[in-house]
C-alpha cells in the first residue's frame, strides 16, 4: 500500500473522502486515502454477503492501525447531510452504490466522484449521471493501464486462476477467448504464457468448430445477456459436449448453455454487469493498485477540474457508456 501511494503520487492532504469500509482486500480503500494524507476519511459500511458491518469495521480499522492512520478514519453505518456537505471525493464503491440524486445533490459543487475503474465501463445503475451533470460534478474513471496502476496486466493471471478453479489447466489446452473489448490482449497473453493454445473472437458467430476445452466469455455487458439462446446453440455446435463456458465478464443465460450440453463456470452467477471473478482472488496487489489509482485520478480532477496531464484520469460523459474501447472492476467488485 505504501508503494502504491508513492508510485501513484497520491496526495489527499486537505481533502475529505467518503468511501467504504469493507472486508478482505477491499478494506484497503479507506486506509489508502488516510495514508495519502486525507484530512478526514469517512468509511460507510452495511451488511453484504461478504460480511457484517462489524466485520468491515474490524478489518478496516485493524489495517488502518497497522498503518498508523486509524485516527483519520471514521466508520459509519449512516451518512448524514453534514458529512456530504464537506466531502471532496466520493468513491463508487460497493457499499455506497447506488449513488443517488439525493446523495449527489448534497455534495459541494467542487466534489468529484471516483468511478474506481475505467470510464468506458460505467454502469448507469451505479449512480445518477443526470444529477452529476446537473450539478457539474465530474465522474472520474481511472486509466487502469497507467504504468503506476497496470491492473490490466493482472487479467491474464486472473483468467488462468478461473480456469484452475473449474478444474482445467491452461497448459496444453485449447481455449477460445470471446472478447469485444480491450481485455483481449491481456487475456490472450496471460493464457498463452501459461501454455494454452489460444484463439480470440470478437463475436459469437465468428467462433468456429474446434476441440475447445474451454470458451472464455469476456463480452461487454448489455441490456440483454450476451450469451442467450442463439449464441448458446452456436457455441454448442462449435465445441465438444461438456466443454466449459467460463464467465469472465458479460452476462450469460446459464440455463440455455446447460440445456445445450455445455458446462458453466462459476457455478454461482455474478451480479449483472459484474465480473465472474474478483481481482482479489489472486491476492491484494491488483486491488491496492486499482484503488490507489482510482483515488489518484479523482484527486487530479478535484484539484484542477481537468483531466490530468499524467494520464491517470478519464472523465465519464453522456456518450461514454455507449462507446466501445478501449475494463474494470469492474469495483469493489466490478
Amino acid at each position: 500500500m505504501s508503494r502504491a501511494v508513492t508510485e501513484t503520487r497520491l496526495d489527499l492532504s486537505g481533502l475529505t473522502v467518503l468511501t467504504e469500509a469493507a472486508t478482505g482486500a477491499y478494506a484497503v480503500t479507506a486506509v489508502l486515502a488516510a495514508m495519502a494524507g486525507g484530512k478526514r476519511v469517512y468509511a460507510f459500511t452495511r451488511p453484504t454477503r461478504h460480511g457484517t458491518p462489524a466485520d468491515a469495521r474490524q478489518q478496516t480499522l485493524e489495517l488502518a492501525d497497522s498503518a498508523g492512520v486509524a485516527d483519520r478514519i471514521e466508520v459509519l453505518e449512516q451518512i448524514t447531510p453534514d458529512i456530504l456537505h464537506q466531502t471532496d471525493i466520493v468513491t463508487n464503491s460497493g457499499h455506497l452504490r447506488p449513488l443517488t440524486a439525493a446523495l449527489i445533490d448534497k455534495l459541494p459543487r467542487e466534489a468529484v466522484i471516483a468511478l474506481m475503474f475505467e470510464a468506458w465501463e460505467f454502469r448507469p445503475e451505479d449512480l445518477d449521471m443526470e444529477a452529476c451533470l446537473r450539478r457539474g460534478i465530474p465522474i472520474v474513471g481511472v486509466n487502469e493501464r497507467h504504468p503506476s496502476v497496470d491492473v490490466f496486466s493482472f487479467l491474464g493471471p486472473l483468467c488462468v486462476k478461473q480456469l484452475h478453479d473449474c478444474g482445467l489447466s491452461a497448459y496444453k489446452n485449447r481455449i477460445a477467448v470471446l472478447c469485444d473489448n480491450d481485455f483481449v490482449g491481456p487475456l490472450r497473453a496471460g493464457l498463452a504464457s501459461s501454455g494454452a493454445s489460444v484463439d480470440t473472437f470478437d463475436n459469437v458467430q465468428a467462433v468456429y468448430r474446434d476441440e475447445w476445452d474451454a470458451i472464455i466469455v469476456a463480452l461487454r455487458p448489455a441490456a440483454e445477456p450476451r450469451i442467450g439462446s442463439p449464441e448458446a446453440i452456436h457455441l454448442a455446435a462449435c465445441a465438444p459436449p461438456g466443454a466449459i463456458v467460463v464467465q469472465f465478464w458479460g452476462d450469460m443465460d446459464r440455463t440455455v448453455l446447460s440445456a445445450n450440453g455445455l458446462g458453466v463456470w462459476p457455478t454461482a452467477p455474478p451480479g449483472l454487469g459484474h465480473m465472474g471473478i474478483l481481482l482479489s482472488e489472486i491476492g491484494p496487489e491488483p486491488v491496492v493498485r486499482l484503488q490507489a489509482g482510482g483515488l489518484r485520478a479523482a484527486e487530479c480532477v478535484r484539484r484542477s477540474r481537468t483531466v490530468s496531464t499524467d494520464g491517470f484520469a478519464q472523465i465519464v460523459t453522456e456518450t461514454t457508456p455507449t462507446e466501445l474501447p478501449p475494463i474494470h472492476t469492474r469495483s469493489s467488485p466490478r
